[in-house]
Formats: structure tokens, sequence, C-alpha cells
């Protein structure tokens, strides 16, 4: 129990974040302003790069709206401006951009240039776990688990953190491996908790290694 609460802890102080930085800029393949908004940002020509981002923001390129987000957030070619930020990481948000939408949720979950709300950070958080978003799953889990800003569903946690763990979070194969050889929020099952402690094993967790031995000694008996 007392690994399971550290991994708990690792997956909302960790993957889940209240990371400082603003949103990481990407670029799509199909929009010519975020393509030259991004050569021009590597360039360090930031006002350039805004424009570049503004005119494909107001088209409702979401990336564009992101990445627009990001360079307000940080003051970069321009003023930092933490409301027009929100703005428009909310408009990529809504227009379902996963990236936007886990940014959203921290902000949301951190009270940081919205009112804090749990319950609008499992929303996002949820919107961006559903499109394979990782830290969103596991935040969403977490949230889930703990009852924060949802009800505590132990079989809704499970579900999430089962999904992260299939992506290769080994904090979350753990959790999910203790769920299942303790049935909370889903049948008890040695064999599936086996296998997945034996993937948080795998991934280099020495308390995991020696469940995964504990497992498999119950079921060779």
């Amino acid at each position: 129990m007392r690994h399971l609460v550290l991994a708990l802890f690792l997956s909302i102080f960790g993957a889940a974040g209240f990371a400082q930085a603003p949103p990481a800029h990407v670029v799509p393949a199909d929009d010519p302003d975020v393509a030259a908004g991004w050569t021009a940002y590597r360039a360090d020509r930031h006002q350039e790069a805004i424009a570049h981002y503004r005119r494909a923001a107001a088209r409702n390129e979401r990336v564009a709206q992101f990445n627009l987000a990001a360079m307000l957030f940080a003051g970069e070619g321009t003023p930092a401006d933490p409301v027009e930020a929100v703005s428009w990481l909310r408009k990529s948000a809504e227009l379902g951009f996963a990236r936007a939408q886990y940014a959203l949720a921290l902000l949301y979950e951190r009270g940081e240039h919205v009112e804090r709300s749990l319950t609008e950070a499992t929303k996002w958080f949820q919107r961006a776990a559903e499109q394979g978003h990782l830290d969103a799953q596991v935040s969403t889990a977490t949230q889930y688990f703990l009852g924060r800003g949802a009800p505590r569903d132990y079989r809704e946690a499970a579900r999430w953190y089962e999904r992260a763990a299939e992506q290769g979070d080994e904090a979350s194969a753990y959790i999910v491996a203790s769920l299942y050889e303790k049935g909370e929020g889903v049948a008890q099952d040695r064999v599936r908790a086996f296998y997945w402690y034996s993937r948080a094993a795998a991934g280099g967790d020495p308390v995991a290694v020696h469940k995964a031995r504990e497992m498999r000694d119950l079921l060779s008996r």
C-alpha cells in the first residue's frame, strides 16, 4: 500500500504536473503560417513568429492558437499577457487540441490565471485523455482515484491507469497491478497483476520486481 501511495504521488506531481513552464510549441505539417512561425521562432525571430501564429489563429487553426498562447504566457515577441493567452488556449482546447486541453486542465488544477476548479480540471484532463494524451490519462485516473473534481470511482480510475500503462507509464503499471491484486475497481486477477507488476519491473522498479516474483510464486502453487 505504501508503494501504491508513492506511485500515486508520482502520478500527481510528476506526470500530472504542476509544471511551471508554458506549453511547448508544436508544428503541424498542414498549415503554412504555423510552419513559418515555427521556423521564425527557432531563429529567435519571435515577433515574426507571433505574427504568423496570429494569422493562423484567426483562421481557427488550433495549433496556432496553442502556440500563440504559449508565447503570450512567456512574453516572447510581445509583452506577457496571460489573459489573452488563456483565451487562445481555451479556443484551441475547445477545437479539440489535446495538448491545449491538458494545459488548460493544469491551469484549472493550480488556479493559475483562472479560478481554481478541480471539476473543470477533470473535464479537460478527460477530454485530452480520450485522445490518447498520456499525462492526461494519468491525471484523469488520479482525479477519479482520489475523488478530486469527480466522484471517487475506482473503476474509472483503473480504466484510465490501465490505458496509461498500456502506453508505457511505469507508475501506472504498478498501480494497475496493485488494483488487480486487491480487486479494487476491477475483478481480482492475479494473472493480470503479475503481468502489470512485470511490466513495471521491466522499467526498473525494484519493488515491482519483488511483487512480480511474489505473484509468480502464488500462481505456481
